[in-house]
């Protein structure tokens, strides 16, 4: 039986790049200020004004209501760590020492399914709290995390892109598995969960200095051998992690030449971080293929550095927003937009309110690889949605009542925002999440 559902309010959505103006490109976002999302068996069937669709919906329709709420695609996360939610934000140290001290530990944990399988019920939960609908995500070296991730997120009906994480050194024992032992994994996994439903595999090994070289290139001829698949890794993070794998790498030109030797860059490539990139790297990011998801408030945090955001879109090279959980210390994408500004600010580059929330949705969306599916109101696209409440604090309740622009409410959200601003959650056309 066919199930009908729309959405009435404030409606916004992106089409393509508003570029870097303080006004959007000429038909590059759909604004609705009352209007209606159509959806049928999950899928958007309408987008329009609701005076232009009232005449057409029937006694059939079951209607949400969201006066005074804004409407956009679900937002997507293109990089944090299933396995790392319950260390989020801890006491801060550098990359190499901040993985011994929390990460490490934590990950053991997951060999125990009981533990894999509660801590996936809250990682979604949390998810959808925040208005997540999509994320890439990293699991751990146990191929437990894996299927508890995945088996959770069927249940929710998700779009969700995971893997394995291979590691055969420089790790406790614990963690660390072998060169075959991390094909035969990935692969057994990859056929039980890849294509089924909304749920797709990547291949993951976690960076450069916890695999060897042996493992590398395997990890390239298993991605190589199942076109259209997603890779992730990390890339040039920390400088003292460069220097690592320079020693471990001698033969490498660069960090990126460590993964292009071993097959590790093309189309649906995605590479953390990549702070302390230059611009031959980045062409040969955007010739290869790869795309970078920009982490600012984990580079932040750990003290990183600064991510050149304008160096990468000169260059051509994708680049998604993503909140890196657990070095990042916010699920909330609204929460990283106003960290990703701040980064931008301190090296002379303006982050409008248009290219924030465009990345959220379409650009993230584009960089994985799904923008023929999700990231855009459009006919035909999955319907995951977010509800925002653009009064959802006392304070943003103060500036919402001075009749902002749509731009300024943008940036209200942008800069105020967090999880208390997520109305409503929605997957696939059905209530996944209402704030109490």
């Amino acid at each position: 039986m066919t199930q009908w559902q729309a959405l009435r309010g404030e409606l916004l959505g992106f089409h393509r790049d508003p570029g870097d103006s303080e006004q959007p490109r000429a038909n590059s976002l759909t604004h609705y200020p009352d209007g209606v999302v159509l959806i049928r068996d999950g899928v958007i069937e309408a987008v329009d004004h609701y005076a232009a669709m009232a005449p057409h919906l029937d006694h059939t329709v079951a209607i949400a209501h969201y006066p005074g709420q804004l409407i956009m695609p679900g937002f997507i996360d293109p990089h944090l760590h299933f396995s790392q939610l319950d260390i989020i934000a801890s006491h801060g140290r550098q990359l190499i020492d901040w993985l011994n001290t929390y990460t490490f530990p934590e990950e053991i944990r997951l060999n125990d399914r009981d533990y894999a399988e509660a801590l996936a019920e809250g990682f979604i939960q949390q998810l959808l709290a925040h208005g997540t609908t999509t994320a890439l995500a990293f699991c751990t070296s146990h191929p437990n995390s894996v299927n508890a991730l995945f088996e959770r997120a069927e249940r929710e009906r998700m779009r969700l892109i995971a893997g394995k994480v291979m590691m055969d050194r420089n790790a406790p024992e614990a963690l660390c598995d072998t060169v075959d032992s991390s094909i035969r994994d990935s692969r057994a996994l990859m056929r039980h969960w890849h294509g089924r439903g909304r749920l797709e595999y990547a291949v993951t090994p976690r960076f450069a200095p916890t695999s060897t070289p042996e493992q590398l290139t395997a990890a390239g001829r298993l991605w190589r051998g199942e076109p259209g698949m997603v890779m992730q890794t990390h890339l040039c993070e920390n400088r003292a992690e460069i220097e690592w794998v320079a020693e471990l790498y001698p033969e490498a030109k660069d960090y990126l030449d460590v993964y292009q030797r071993a097959g590790l860059l093309g189309p649906r490539s995605v590479f953390a971080h990549a702070i302390h990139i230059d611009d031959d790297m980045r062409t040969r990011l955007r010739d290869g293929g790869g795309a970078i998801a920009f982490c600012p408030s984990s580079n932040t945090f750990l003290g990183s550095g600064l991510f050149d955001r304008r160096a990468a879109r000169a260059a051509g090279v994708p680049v998604g927003l993503a909140t890196d959980i657990g070095a990042g210390t916010s699920l909330s994408q609204l929460t990283t937009l106003s960290d990703a500004y701040k980064v931008c600010q301190l090296q002379g580059d303006a982050l409008t309110p248009w290219q924030a929330f465009d990345a959220l949705t379409r650009g993230n969306a584009q960089m994985l690889g799904l923008a023929d599916r999700i990231g855009r109101l459009a006919p035909g696209l999955e319907a995951d949605l977010v509800v925002l409440d653009p009064a959802s604090t006392p304070l943003m309740a103060r500036k919402q009542a001075h009749g902002p622009t749509l731009a300024e409410k943008l940036f209200n959200l942008m800069m105020l925002g967090d999880d208390r601003t997520i109305r409503a959650t929605w997957v696939m056309g059905r209530l996944a999440y209402e704030r109490a």
